[in-house]
């Protein structure tokens, strides 16, 4: 091949490494207005590292309307899935390295979904009489916000370590120390002191939790953009009981913090590698071309710069530094609770969703029914987003 061959040759290398492979079309399907149908045919037509996150979502769903098998059937493969994936999977594994997108691995979720998905198996394990399984779910969504390799965080979710000592002191020991924990990282006064004669418990979750966006010359910034809700405590209105409560925990502060430390999701090895080979290439590139056509027998030298300039090119161009936005997108902004002692029979419970002066949100107003038996925990899940 000639020089000018070679140099044609070197260039259509530069110019197909910019070019990016068209994706595969996506599965459809028609929509039946049953969300948790439609979310189960969502999940069939999602690809595999998508599974989790749409586990996710519909198990929320499923949970909210009512339908507690599916949505513990889909908590339970979700977290299975979580448990042999983190440090193992393969393709977890590419990600981390240069030259894969963080959105091809197979979806986790950040630690505050991670969390989530625990809190909610929990709650379905104490409405099927489990408090012992449920407290196990409450300590592993500790672990998931905890740093327990290096000790720099800790887990600062006052629900889960609240809900963590009452069971405790309700059915084996001491919950004081879990207790304790909650009380510190609560700010906003006092939490009830725990009840060994409580007999219902109340979840309380209400307002619109994160979603994820990308920023940087690369978009290698996971961000995150806090949810909007006018929703911002709740009544709970039982028999001859009104309570009053406020949120435990907030999401959207969770999913920017690690134990109450601000946290820069940076993907910054990748993007750094991404601008310096590219750089060098566009410099390589350019010294080459000035080299081979202004110097006396300087063709070798030249074509020597521009294909070491076009291989950085290329090695920069499969660089992916873009962060994973994918985003468990029906979480709620806060969560609360209370536990009431009530009569044996059947009672209905009321929960009066308000906004932040107080006043009640009529048309979110949430009516159950349900019985408290002897020997065994009522658990009523209430949601502003219940339908």
């Amino acid at each position: 091949m000639t020089r000018r061959g070679v140099l044609s040759s070197l260039v259509g290398l530069v110019l197909l490494a910019g070019c990016a492979s068209t994706p595969a079309p996506k599965q459809t399907f028609t929509p039946t207005g049953d969300p948790v149908l439609d979310g189960e045919n969502a999940l069939a037509a999602a690809p595999e590292k998508d599974r989790v996150l749409w586990q996710y979502r519909v198990g929320l769903t499923a949970l909210r309307r009512g339908n507690y098998a599916e949505a513990q059937r889909l908590f339970d493969d979700a977290l299975a899935r979580v448990g042999n994936v983190i440090g193992l999977d393969q393709s977890a594994k590419k990600a981390r390295s240069l030259f894969n997108e963080e959105s091809k691995k197979t979806f986790l979720g950040e630690p505050y979904e991670r969390v989530m998905a625990y809190f909610y198996r929990g709650i379905l394990y104490w409405m099927n009489g489990e408090p012992d399984n449920a407290r196990a779910c409450f300590r592993n969504g500790e672990i998931q916000d905890s740093d327990t390799e290096n000790r720099e965080y800790a887990n600062d979710w006052i629900l889960l370590d609240y809900l963590d000592g009452l069971v405790t002191a309700r059915y084996s020991g001491d919950g004081s120390d879990a207790f304790k924990r909650a009380q510190k990282s609560f700010k906003l006064g006092q939490l009830p002191e725990y009840s060994r004669s409580a007999n219902t418990m109340f979840f309380l979750e209400f307002g619109q939790g994160p979603s994820k966006y990308a920023t940087g010359e690369h978009s290698e910034e996971l961000r995150f953009r806090p949810g909007q809700s006018v929703v911002q405590g709740a009544w709970v209105k039982v028999d001859n009981k009104a309570v009053r409560i406020a949120p435990y925990d907030d999401i959207n502060f969770q999913a920017t913090t690690r134990g109450g430390r601000v946290m820069d999701h940076v993907l910054a090895n990748k993007a750094v590698f991404k601008s310096a080979t590219d750089a060098f290439g566009n410099a390589a590139i350019i010294g080459g071309a000035v080299t081979a056509a202004g110097v006396h027998g300087g063709e070798e030298v030249g074509l020597g710069l521009i294909a070491a300039g076009v291989i950085s090119k290329i090695v920069s161009a499969a660089t992916t530094p873009q962060a994973d936005t994918r985003t468990w997108d029906n979480l709620p902004g806060y969560l609360s609770f209370v536990a009431l002692e009530l009569p044996l029979g059947p009672h209905t419970v009321t929960f009066e969703f308000t906004d932040s002066a107080g006043r009640t949100i009529p048309n979110l107003t949430k009516s159950f029914n349900f019985t408290v038996t002897a020997g065994h925990d009522a658990v009523v899940f209430g949601s502003d987003h219940n339908t």
